[in-house]
């Protein structure tokens, strides 16, 4: 227990406000009660651990590799990204409960050194295996087959601050840092899901490895589903010419930005200066999309090129789009495009909800587990979220999920028959406690 002297707060007319660490078997995540169900139902971490080698001698184990991960994911998503954090969390109830363990008599969970040394236990093999469990999460997550899935790709930045391996300084973040490579998935215009999550070297080009990883994505998912349609969309960072090439060799749909350049400039001139003359007669904003026939140098044909020629009282404004699709007019086909912003909330979420980019061991292979560890525990939020249709949390970060669901102050009494979780009377959302309890039991989908 930790030891405190009384903490002042004033007084309360005569009386003195005090208070101290020693209020026994409290804890402040009382609603990671309802991750843990749902990751029994779907097998998140269970699919992880079993993607896991125990190399440990038997006899001297104490917590199993689904411990692990587990406990791991758990803290993550309560809020509580650094191992050090365990040493105390360890013996918290709540945990212990979301673990399969009693609050009262239960054996602690694993410490410090014990995760430490987990996260740097890890092949790059087994690594593998749990980048197919995302994949196998997803597909079993549908019981019908979808008709069109949208793969989002995005590089997105990690900086690092110390002596891991494989940071580079890149020039257009200005940072030492890694460079992960982000797949999110949307069936039949659903909610976006977490699908690859790969760590790179921080002096890769942002498209790096992209073919590599579609080429295993979009196999699994066609074993899957044979007649699905594939859309692969992604920003400029993706415009590279073996990523058309291979898309159009596989009959897999393309929807990617192009960087500005002087010949696009100039073929796009026209429309940007049409755009430019109706902005100044009306003082509106104006916004139409064309097509081109473009080919870069390298590119083996033309390919279909939308011109966004937009112009704004802060100036023009023109994009460009490469796509296969020959289904969507211009002006649909840079909406759908523009549509990939919901993936970069995503991201922020990940990055900034989840502390994806707490990459801080010296070992590549053990910040990559790390990175699926935070994707693990950023898939359960987002699967919290979906049982939440329809209420005003429907659509929440992951942050306010945390804040208003998770992060609630229990009270643990364990009994000869029953674990008692005594919540407060007056937690402001106990209706949405309700709704969950009908909604987890009745299962994803």
């Amino acid at each position: 227990m930790t030891q405190c002297s009384p903490l002042n707060f004033g007084f309360l007319g005569r009386r003195e406000v005090v208070g101290c660490f020693d209020g026994g078997r409290l804890s402040s995540d009382g609603g990671l009660v309802w991750l843990a169900e749902i990751d029994r139902r779907v097998g998140l971490t269970q699919r992880l651990a079993s993607c896991l080698r125990d190399r440990r001698q038997q006899s001297k184990v104490r917590q199993s590799r689904h411990d692990l991960v587990r406990q791991r994911v758990y803290q993550i998503a309560c809020g509580y990204e650094d191992c050090n954090d365990a040493d105390t969390l360890a013996a918290d109830p709540v945990l212990k409960v979301a673990c399969g363990r009693n609050p009262e008599g239960g054996r602690d969970l694993a410490s410090q050194p014990t995760l430490s040394r987990f996260e740097n236990s890890v092949s790059r093999t087994e690594l593998y295996r749990m980048s197919e469990a995302f994949l196998e999460l997803f597909i079993d997550g549908h019981r019908q087959p979808p008709q069109e899935i949208i793969l989002d790709l995005d590089a997105t930045v990690d900086p690092t601050h110390g002596q891991q391996e494989l940071t580079f300084f890149h020039g257009y973040y200005g940072t030492y840092c890694y460079l992960p490579m982000l797949i999110f998935a949307q069936a039949d215009g659903g909610p976006h899901q977490l699908l690859a999550a790969v760590l790179r070297p921080g002096n890769v080009h942002a498209g790096r490895g992209s073919v590599k990883l579609l080429k295993r994505v979009v196999a699994r998912l066609r074993k899957a589903w044979p007649e699905v349609r594939i859309v692969v969309r992604g920003d400029s960072g993706e415009a590279l010419p073996e990523i058309y090439a291979w898309c159009e060799s596989e009959g897999v749909d393309y929807v990617i930005g192009l960087a500005r350049n002087p010949r696009l400039e100039r073929l796009g001139e026209p429309f940007l200066e049409a755009a430019s003359e109706e902005f100044r007669e009306t003082q509106a904003k104006v916004r139409h999309c064309h097509d081109l026939s473009y080919a870069a140098e390298g590119w083996s044909h033309e390919r279909r090129v939308v011109v966004k020629a937009e112009v704004t009282d802060k100036g023009d404004n023109p994009r460009f789009v490469v796509t296969s699709r020959t289904d969507l007019s211009a002006e649909k086909l840079y909406d759908f495009y523009a549509d990939r912003g919901d993936v970069e909330n995503r991201i922020k979420e990940l990055k900034n909800d989840l502390h994806a980019g707490r990459t801080s061991c010296h070992r590549f292979v053990a910040n990559q587990f790390r990175l699926l560890l935070h994707a693990a525990a950023y898939l359960l939020l987002t699967m919290l979220r979906g049982m939440l249709s329809g209420t005003e949390l429907a659509s929440a970060q992951a942050g306010t999920l945390r804040l208003r669901l998770v992060k609630v102050g229990v009270r643990v009494e364990q009994t000869a028959r029953r674990v008692w979780l005594h919540l407060a009377s007056s937690y402001p959302w106990a209706e949405l406690w309700n709704l969950l309890a009908m909604r987890v039991r009745a299962g994803p989908g």
